[in-house]
């Protein structure tokens, strides 16, 4: 709630307390909740305050911010709700009493709430719950709907959690478009700093001026034709701006290594992309110009096409975060959302986190299901310093059934064909008896035993990386093991070949 609107508000409350009125259509004696007043008043120094309640039922309290504590949160009937904060200089905030359906609405107020002219490293220094008044550069916009974006005054940057339109509402009322707002305005706005996780913003900030800037990129062209988004092809080619500057000339801000300047004019400037050998990738180019001794700036986003990256896990983890695309095959280890296809897949080399496979449903459209064999393609991302795949595309499957060790026994021989068996370890000799690097071994379902012709320690191993994979995790007869393979048979033995451990562990571990 903004100062202007709140102290006549506070004001109108605190003399209709004091003059005793006890009208029931008054706020503060709603018939199913009752206090004794509807503001609470807290000192710069810190401290508490209290008020009464009278409900006719359960209440509860919701909507305090991080810097007040309200104690009790919940409630029946009669009682006393406590109102703390540490000290601070001027902040407010409004918290709701609930019963019956029905809302009390109590404000605090902890001294005297002002709004202070800041630089933005003076509002990345400040306090929280302080409302502050900036001046800066909209770098970049990440929301129209709720109008959420960046602002950069040379010092610093904060992030616009929340734009008010014109009528001084928020919420879902394209405040961007309401306001014009672009990147490279100058604005001026003040709202209440609050931080999230390390990010600092200010929330649903009131618009106090634009200056629109001076250089605006009207549209953009490869070959002639009018483009948006601006996406190049693998061998190369030109994009052109089609520039509205107002300013002195037209610069350009430093460009990646694949993108250059081919051609400029004084309402075009034309960049070329070279041949991508890589996976895709993306620029944000900025066009500047001067007048009057500010800096005046435009954006536009220009994309290449590249190539996939056939990688193991492991090289995915290890990847930038980016727009080069990757291929990695794996089993489906785990499903941790089927509605999106949010999974954990697995190969030789480690395990990554796939934040959804397609679109929502497509997953479990295309059936999959754990220990299946996908193979993936998307970007390598991240989220709270954890990699992940994400935009991930299907590409192939190799269906996996499960299946018991006797079931196995009767199928016929097929290379192409997977199954998922669990069994008990009997012996780790191969099937001349002699100990080995490869993990052959026999196991049993309690019915019937199978010799698998190597377990692997997970999908695409090749070479020495299918070595020792038994040894190295103390891995015993007696242990329960699931190993993934197809079926064939040698000289009248039947296999288990190509086996990928699935999971193992001692007999109460292991629950496929």
């Amino acid at each position: 709630m903004k100062l202007r609107y709140f102290i006549p508000t506070l004001m109108a409350v605190v003399a209709a307390v004091f003059t005793g009125c006890s009208d029931d259509n008054d706020p503060t004696y709603l018939s199913e909740i009752r206090v004794s007043q509807s503001y609470v008043s807290l000192s710069t120094s810190g401290g508490s305050a209290s008020i009464d309640i009278e409900a006719a039922g359960s209440w509860s309290v919701s909507g305090a911010p991080d810097w007040l504590t309200v104690s009790p949160a919940s409630g029946s009937g009669s009682g006393t709700i406590t109102f703390s904060a540490e000290a601070a200089e001027g902040r407010t905030a409004e918290v709701l009493i609930e019963c019956g359906g029905k809302t009390q609405r109590i404000n605090v107020i902890q001294g005297i709430a002002t709004v202070t002219n800041a630089t933005c490293a003076e509002i990345i220094a400040g306090p929280d719950s302080k409302t502050f008044r900036v001046t800066g550069t909209v770098t970049g916009i990440a929301n129209t709907t709720y109008g959420n974006w960046y602002l950069n005054d040379g010092t610093g940057e904060v992030y616009i959690y929340g734009t008010l339109d014109k009528n001084g509402n928020a919420g879902q009322n394209n405040s961007i478009s309401v306001w014009g707002i672009e990147v490279g305005d100058e604005i001026t706005v003040e709202g209440p700093k609050t931080t999230y996780g390390s990010t600092v913003e200010l929330v649903n900030v009131t618009v106090i001026k634009i200056n629109k800037s001076l250089i605006k990129v009207d549209s953009l062209s490869i070959a002639g034709e009018t483009v948006d988004p601006a996406i190049l092809p693998l061998d190369g080619g030109d994009v052109t701006a089609h520039v509205t500057c107002k300013g002195d000339g037209i610069n350009v801000d430093e460009l990646p290594d694949w993108l250059t300047i081919s051609a400029i004019s004084s309402n075009t400037v034309t960049f070329r992309a070279q041949p991508n050998a890589g996976g895709d990738r993306s620029a944000t180019v900025t066009l500047k110009t001067y007048s009057g001794g500010k800096e005046y700036t435009s954006q536009f986003s220009v994309s290449q096409t590249g190539a996939i990256i056939d990688a193991s896990v492991a090289e995915f983890l290890a990847a930038e975060v980016g727009d080069t695309q990757y291929r990695i095959q794996g089993v489906i280890q785990s499903v941790a959302n089927p509605t999106y296809g949010n999974v954990y897949i697995k190969d030789f080399s480690g395990e990554a986190y796939v934040y959804g496979i397609g679109s929502k449903g497509d997953f479990e459209a295309a059936g999959l299901k754990e220990g299946d064999v996908v193979t993936l393609v998307g970007k390598r991302g991240e989220y709270k310093g954890s990699a992940q795949m994400t935009g991930a595309q299907l590409e192939a499957v190799i269906p996996v059934t499960e299946i018991s060790i006797t079931d196995f026994l009767a199928q016929p021989d097929d290379k192409g064909t997977y199954y998922k068996v669990t069994g008990t370890i009997t012996s780790l000799l191969d099937s001349k008896g002699a100990e080995n690097d490869y993990g052959n071994l026999y196991f049993s379902d309690g019915t019937s035993e199978l010799y698998v012709y190597g377990c692997y320690p997970g999908w695409g191993a090749t070479g020495d990386f299918r070595k020792f994979f038994i040894a190295d995790n103390g891995i015993e007869v007696g242990d329960v093991i699931t190993i993934i393979g197809y079926k064939d048979t040698y000289k009248g033995l039947v296999e288990l070949c190509g086996g990928v451990c699935f999971d193992f562990g001692k007999p109460a571990e292991v629950d496929n």
